[in-house]
């Protein structure tokens, strides 16, 4: 029994002891609360229904607790149910009925944990986004991490996600990426305002192996030949570096597609037509105070060019258009100002703003020996993706960036999570995995199996605390899905391998010598085998692997 499973009996016991006491039983809430007490001598589970509902039916919250302990005590599954303090009631779940958690781990496998709270819901998922003028860095790397395992996540609970990334090879940015390629070329310093570091010379090196008369040029040829070589290049190099992370996207959408396809045109009158755009000042302005900005946006300035708000308002309306239900914005920390403009953008368009979510991540620092790395070997200036992973690796640095909040500002200890300690999450988690990989072989060599295993068997606390552990899996997961936060699953799966290495210690597993498996080594290696599977399924979703040996 999941503590899903219990909240559904509570809830239906709960509506039977109040209709049986012709008490209004619409009062319970939809999904009731139940929850691991902090101290297991209260029990497996404890709720405090009771003290939730009481005053609504007119009753004192500690009868009420009593009744539904009389009522609950004699429900299948459920070995005791006592009432404490004002009206809490703690639980405790019959041995097979805990056991049954484990059995549903291995009977669903790999679908474990799985839900359908996001089916045929359409998502539009964009993050990291880097404009192709050099290597992903580090807050690049954050959302990359993160990214992936949110789509992971989402898939999880049933949604339809795509991945998209969204760039732009032309502009401001490019032009000083062009004048650097050029300036290294001709082996003159890089631009004040341009690009240095190991990489730009390796480009620039590409470009005229592949265009020996490149700097031979006429000038507007010569940098649109270093613009577009060089980009395709620098471009090949992120989907490379981004994929060898094990982050793919499905869509590479090209802003630039937005001015030529007329969208950003098309945006403009809609909104002219239906009021939501102003002529002040020379320049066409979004009501977008309206709909809870803080001020108003340019969207045509006055020398009759788009501001930037203008793509972003026509690319959340071709999203819209694409058939997606909800589009998640994934940006950097200095864009806290987009929330409210794209959630008014889409709310003048007369959607809902909540089909659009802003998520906002924090600065990551790398530190060495107590003090920060502030210089990247190839990009020169700025700390990357490929600095990180050759530090520590991609699981270490896949797990590091997704453990935390992103609205936390996160450093990463890089001796911590190059170690093989038990301080470091993901080795701590992972050698879980590894163990438990150890105990199949070696219960493969012995000849012993899972079948027939009997979880009434299971009867140590130290069992009961792993069963409960792996039993919370799918309400973590839909949770993380819920909140967009990738971070609780890492911080499960910690509390899991914590709670697996207890268990260890405490129970033998295999016979040893000349003893005779009996069925208790059956029932803990199925247990085993569950955990194995959950840490498994966990790690899948961090983008993390779940190594057989270490």
């Amino acid at each position: 029994m999941t503590p899903s499973d219990l909240a559904q009996l509570l809830r239906g016991t709960a509506a039977g002891v109040l209709t049986d006491r012709g008490l209004d039983a619409s009062v319970l809430p939809e999904t009731l609360t139940v929850e691991r007490p902090r101290n297991p001598e209260h029990g497996d589970y404890a709720t405090n229904v009771a003290m939730q509902v009481a005053k609504k039916v007119g009753v004192n919250p500690r009868e009420l607790a009593t009744w539904l302990a009389e009522a609950l005590t004699a429900a299948d599954g459920i070995d005791s149910a006592e009432v404490a303090g004002p009206g809490f009631l703690n639980i405790r779940l019959a041995a097979d009925a805990q056991g049954a958690i484990v059995a549903k781990v291995l009977a669903e496998g790999a679908a474990y944990g799985n839900g359908r709270d996001l089916a045929n819901t359409r998502i539009n998922l964009e993050f990291v986004s880097a404009n192709p003028t050099g290597p992903i860095h580090l807050g690049g790397t954050r959302w990359a991490a993160v990214g992936d395992a949110l789509g992971r996540i989402l898939t999880a609970q049933g949604g339809e996600v795509t991945r998209e990334y969204y760039f732009n090879d032309h502009g401001a940015q490019i032009d000083r990426f062009t004048r650097s390629l050029i300036a290294s070329a001709l082996g003159q310093p890089a631009p004040e305002d341009g690009y240095a570091g190991g990489y730009i010379v390796d480009i620039a090196s590409s470009v005229l192996e592949q265009r020996p008369d490149a700097l031979e040029l006429p000038e507007d040829e010569r940098h649109e030949t270093f613009r577009s070589i060089g980009v395709d290049l620098m471009f090949a190099h992120i989907k490379r570096t981004l994929h060898e992370f094990g982050v793919d996207f499905d869509v590479y959408f090209h802003e630039n597609s937005l001015f030529e396809s007329g969208a950003v045109d098309k945006a403009v009158e809609t909104l002219k037509a239906s009021g939501n755009l102003y002529f002040e000042d020379g320049a066409w302005w979004l009501k977008s105070t309206d709909y809870g900005d803080d001020k108003d946006r340019v969207v045509i300035k006055s020398d009759g060019n788009a501001a930037y708000i203008a793509g972003d308002i026509a690319y959340f309306q071709d999203k819209r258009s694409r058939g997606f239900d909800l589009c998640i914005y994934m940006l950097g920390a200095d864009h806290h100002g987009y929330i409210a403009r794209l959630k008014a953008a889409a709310a003048a368009f007369g959607d809902d703003p909540d089909t659009v979510e802003v998520m906002i991540g924090q600065m990551v620092n790398l530190v060495r020996g107590g003090e920060a790395v502030k210089m990247s070997k190839r990009a020169g200036t700025v700390i990357t993706l490929d600095d990180l992973v050759e530090a520590i690796g991609v699981d270490a640095a896949r797990y590091s960036l997704v453990r935390s909040s992103v609205d936390q500002s996160i450093d990463i200890d890089l001796e911590l999570w190059a170690s093989t300690t038990n301080e470091n999450p993901v080795y701590y988690v992972q050698y879980a995995h590894a163990r438990l990989s150890s105990i199949a072989r070696n219960a493969a060599d012995l000849g012993l199996t899972t079948e027939g295993a009997d979880f009434a068997l299971l009867t140590h606390e130290r069992e009961g605390d792993l069963i409960r552990t792996l039993g919370e899996y799918p309400r973590v997961l839909a949770k993380a899905a819920e909140l967009r936060e990738p971070h609780r699953v890492a911080r499960y799966l910690e509390e899991l391998a914590g709670t697996y290495h207890r268990f260890y210690d405490a129970c033998r597993i295999l016979p040893q010598g000349d003893e005779e498996a009996g069925p208790l080594h059956t029932a803990r290696l199925a247990l085993c085998a569950a955990a194995r599977q959950v840490l498994a399924n966990g790690l899948g979703l961090l983008g993390v692997t779940a190594p057989e040996r270490m």
